[in-house]
C-alpha cells in the first residue's frame, strides 16, 4: 500500500447487515428482462398500477408553481395536519400535527424511530416471517431481533401468549406488521388488542406498520390499534403511501407517535435526510386529501389475482398454501419439494428463475425456509404463464427423481 493511501475498514455496523433480498432479487429479474427475456416476475412488493392522475397533476402544478425549495424537515404544515385528518377518518386515530413526521417512505419511518430509542443490546422482538428490513434496522442501531414464530396453520397471525413467553429484561419494542408481508396475514382486532396490553404491560414501544392497511380481503377490514385511544403512549405507527395511492417512487411516508419521540426523529432526520422531496409532498396532500376511488379498483382485481393464484398452486403436488387475509402477497410451503438437490428455499428460487424464468422471492429472506413468496400485483396474464411455468417446473422435478 503506498504512503498515503486510505485503507477501507468499514464500520462494524455494515459488517452486521446484509443488502436487502428482495432488492437483489429485482436486479436480477431486470438483468434477465435487458437480456429479452421473457420473464414471469413475482417479485415486485409494489402495486402495478398508476399513481392516480389528480395525485400525478398535484406534482406538476407543484412543480409549475416553483415549490421545488426546502421544506421543514418534519415535511409541510398542511400535508402533516392531512395525515392527522386522513388517519383519524380511515383508521380512526386522534393525533395532532406535531406528533406527525414526513418522512423518505414508511422504511424511513422505522429506521428513524428505533434509531431514536434502542441502543447496543436492547432486544426488538419481530414475528417470524418477517419482512426483510425489520430485523437490519435493529441491527444497525445496535439492537438485538429475537423472532417470534407465527403458525402457518394459524394464518401466520402473531399472538398474545406467544409474545408475551419472549419478553425479558432487556425487551424495548415489538414491531408488527398488519397485513403482513411476506404472508399476507392479518391479526385481528381484539388480538391486536391483547398484544397491545402486553406491550402495556411490560412497557414497550408497539410500532405497527400499516403500509397495506387498506388491503385486505373477505371479512378482515382495514384496523389500526391506534384506534383505541389509550394506546397512544406506547405506540409508533408508521404509514406510507406507497402501497394504497400506488406511490412507490415517490419515496413519501409517515410516522404517528408521541410529541417527544417525533421530535427526536426530527432531530435525527434533520442530520441525514431533511425533508422529503418537496414535490412528492404536495403530491402526497392531494392523496391525503382526495378521492380514494383507485384504492377500491385495485382492490377488486387484488381479490381477483388472489383467489386465480391460489386456485393455480392448490392443483401442483407438494406445494400448500395459506389464504391471505391481506396484502398481495401468497407465501406457499414448497418443503416437501425440497429433496431436489436445493438445500433450500433460496436455491430453489434461483433454479425457477435459471430454468423456467419464474421470479419468486426465497423464503430464506424472511426468516421462513422452505416457503416462497410470489406477488400477485401482476396482470392475471402474467399469473397464468407464471402457474404454467411452476407446474412444468415441479412436473420436471419430479421425473427427475
Amino acid at each position: 500500500m503506498a504512503q498515503g493511501d486510505v485503507r477501507l475498514r468499514l464500520a462494524d455496523r455494515v459488517n452486521r447487515i446484509s443488502v436487502s433480498h428482495t432488492g437483489v432479487v429485482l436486479l436480477e429479474a431486470e438483468r434477465l428482462k435487458a437480456r429479452g427475456v421473457d420473464v414471469a416476475d413475482f417479485g415486485p412488493g409494489e402495486p402495478d398500477f398508476p399513481t392516480p392522475e389528480h395525485i400525478k397533476k398535484a406534482a406538476i402544478d407543484a412543480l409549475a408553481a416553483n415549490r421545488t425549495k426546502y421544506t421543514a424537515t418534519a415535511g409541510i404544515a398542511p400535508l402533516r395536519e392531512a395525515v392527522c385528518a386522513w388517519h383519524a377518518q380511515q383508521l380512526g386515530s386522534s393525533y395532532e400535527p406535531t406528533e406527525c413526521v414526513m418522512t423518505v417512505g414508511g422504511k424511513h419511518a422505522i429506521y428513524n424511530a428505533v434509531s431514536a430509542l434502542i441502543q447496543e443490546r436492547d432486544e426488538v422482538l419481530i414475528p417470524s416471517p418477517y419482512w426483510v428490513s425489520f430485523p437490519e434496522i435493529v441491527r444497525l442501531s445496535g439492537g438485538e431481533p429475537v423472532f417470534v414464530p407465527t403458525d402457518p396453520a394459524d394464518g401466520f397471525r402473531l399472538r398474545a401468549d406467544r409474545l408475551d413467553a419472549a419478553i425479558t429484561p432487556r425487551t424495548r419494542m415489538l414491531i408488527v406488521n398488519s397485513p403482513n408481508n411476506p404472508t399476507g396475514a392479518v391479526i385481528p382486532p381484539e388480538e391486536f388488542e391483547r398484544i397491545y396490553e402486553v406491550c402495556r404491560r411490560n412497557g414497550l414501544w408497539l410500532v405497527t406498520d400499516e403500509c397495506y392497511s387498506h388491503f385486505t380481503y373477505g371479512s378482515a377490514r382495514p384496523y389500526s390499534i391506534a384506534s383505541v385511544r389509550e394506546s397512544k403512549p406506547n405506540l409508533i405507527v408508521i404509514g406510507s403511501m406507497s402501497k394504497t395511492f400506488s406511490m412507490t417512487g415517490w419515496r413519501l411516508g409517515y410516522a404517528l407517535a408521541p410529541k417527544p419521540l417525533i421530535d427526536a426523529m426530527i432531530k435525527i432526520q434533520s442530520q441525514s435526510t431533511s425533508n422529503p422531496t418537496s414535490i412528492a409532498q404536495y403530491a402526497g396532500l392531494a392523496a391525503m386529501t382526495g378521492p380514494m376511488d383507485s384504492v377500491a379498483v385495485m382492490l377488486a382485481e387484488y381479490a381477483r389475482r388472489r383467489a386465480r393464484i391460489l386456485a393455480g398452486l392448490s392443483t401442483i403436488s407438494g406445494i400448500t398454501c395459506s389464504e391471505p387475509a391481506g396484502a398481495f402477497y401468497v407465501f406457499p410451503d414448497v418443503s416437501a419439494r425440497l429433496g431436489n438437490g436445493s438445500g433450500d428455499s433460496t436455491v430453489l428460487a434461483r433454479q425457477l428463475m435459471d430454468r423456467e424464468h419464474v421470479v419468486a422471492v426465497p423464503g430464506d429472506a424472511f426468516g421462513a425456509t422452505g416457503f416462497l413468496r410470489f406477488s400477485y400485483a401482476t396482470s392475471i396474464e402474467r399469473i397464468e404463464e407464471g402457474l404454467r411455468r411452476l407446474e412444468h417446473f415441479f412436473a420436471s422435478v419430479a421425473s427427475a427423481k
